[in-house]
C-alpha cells in the first residue's frame, strides 16, 4: 500500500468515526440518557423522592384507613396487612446503560435486545430506592414489584434485585411480570387489583402515569386532567420518578399512532415546542 492509499484509508476512517459520533449525538434520547447517567441533579431528585416517602411511611402504616389504591376506599380494607407497590424499570432499577448501548449501536428499542439486557442482571439501583425498600421490609410491609418485563426474564430480574439487596420474598411471588397470568397485560390494572384483594396498599411508586392509574390511549390533555384529579395522592401516597428517556408521555404526543414515520414524529415534536409566540403557532 503506497502513501496515497494509506492517507486515503486514514481520511475515510476519520470521516466514518466523525459521522458515527454525529449520528450518536443526533439520537433523540442521547441528551436525556446523558442526564440520567451523569447529572447529580437526577440522583438528588430520586433520593429526595424516596426520603420523602420514607418520612411519610410511619403515618401511612399507623393509619388503618390510609390507602394508595382509590378502588380500595369503598371496601373493608382497614384490617388488611400493609403493602407497597413499586414499578421496576426506572423506578428502582436504572437501565440507562441499555439505552446507551442502543444509541451507540444505532438501534431503537426492540424486545430481543431488551430481554438480553434484562437477562444480564446488571442494572444498578436508583438512588434512594434500596434504603427505602429495606426500611419498609424491616417494618413488616410487604413489597410487590409490578413490572412490564416479560415473565421469561423474571428469574434474572429476581437475581438482579437480590444481588443489589432489594427485599425479594421467598414465601410468596412478589415480582408480578407481564403475561405471568392470562389477564396480566401491560396495563397493570389487574395486577394492582390482585395485590389489593389481600393487602392495604400504602404507597405506589412508578415512572409512568400508567403505574398509578389507567392512562393508555388518551390524549396529553386528558392525562394532565388525571394528574389534577389525583393531585392529593402525589407526594403522599403516589411517588413518581423522572424518566425523560421513554414512556407513554411520548406516545401520547403522537396520539398513540405508532405507525407514524420518523419524519412525521419529528414534525409533531417541533409543533409541540411552545414558544409563547403567536406568530409561530
Amino acid at each position: 500500500m503506497n502513501k496515497l492509499q494509506q492517507l486515503l484509508v486514514i481520511v475515510m476512517a476519520t470521516v466514518f468515526a466523525s459521522c458515527s459520533s454525529v449520528n450518536t449525538l443526533r439520537n433523540p434520547t442521547t441528551q436525556a440518557t446523558l442526564w440520567v447517567q451523569n447529572s447529580a441533579e437526577y440522583e438528588a431528585i430520586t433520593t429526595q423522592i424516596y426520603v420523602t416517602a420514607l418520612r411519610m411511611l410511619p403515618l401511612a402504616k399507623e393509619d388503618s384507613y390510609w390507602t394508595a389504591y382509590p378502588e380500595q376506599e369503598n371496601t373493608d380494607y382497614s384490617n388488611l396487612p400493609p403493602a407497597i407497590i413499586l414499578d421496576v424499570d426506572e423506578t428502582i432499577l436504572d437501565n440507562a446503560p441499555f439505552q446507551a448501548r442502543m444509541i451507540k449501536q444505532g438501534k431503537s428499542y426492540n424486545t430481543e435486545d431488551w430481554n438480553q439486557w434484562a437477562s444480564e442482571a446488571k442494572a444498578d439501583a436508583i438512588a434512594g430506592a434500596l434504603e427505602f425498600t429495606q426500611y419498609a421490609d424491616k417494618e413488616d410491609i410487604q413489597l410487590f414489584y409490578i413490572t412490564n418485563r416479560e415473565h421469561d426474564v423474571e428469574n434474572p430480574t429476581r437475581k438482579n434485585l437480590e444481588d443489589l439487596g432489594f427485599p425479594v420474598s421467598g414465601g410468596i411471588d412478589n415480582i408480578l411480570t407481564k403475561g405471568e397470568r392470562e389477564n396480566w397485560t401491560s396495563a397493570k390494572t389487574e395486577r394492582r387489583k390482585f395485590v389489593a384483594r389481600n393487602y392495604r396498599i400504602l404507597m405506589v411508586f412508578g415512572d409512568d402515569l400508567n403505574d398509578f392509574i389507567p392512562a393508555k390511549y388518551i390524549s396529553g390533555q386528558e392525562r394532565s386532567h388525571l394528574v389534577r384529579d389525583y393531585s392529593a395522592y402525589f407526594g403522599r401516597r403516589w411517588f413518581i420518578l423522572p424518566n425523560p428517556v421513554y414512556g407513554s408521555w411520548e406516545r401520547a404526543m403522537y396520539d398513540f399512532k405508532d405507525e407514524l414515520s420518523s419524519k412525521e414524529q419529528k414534525q409533531i415534536k417541533i409543533n409541540r415546542l411552545d414558544t409563547k409566540n403567536e406568530e409561530e403557532n
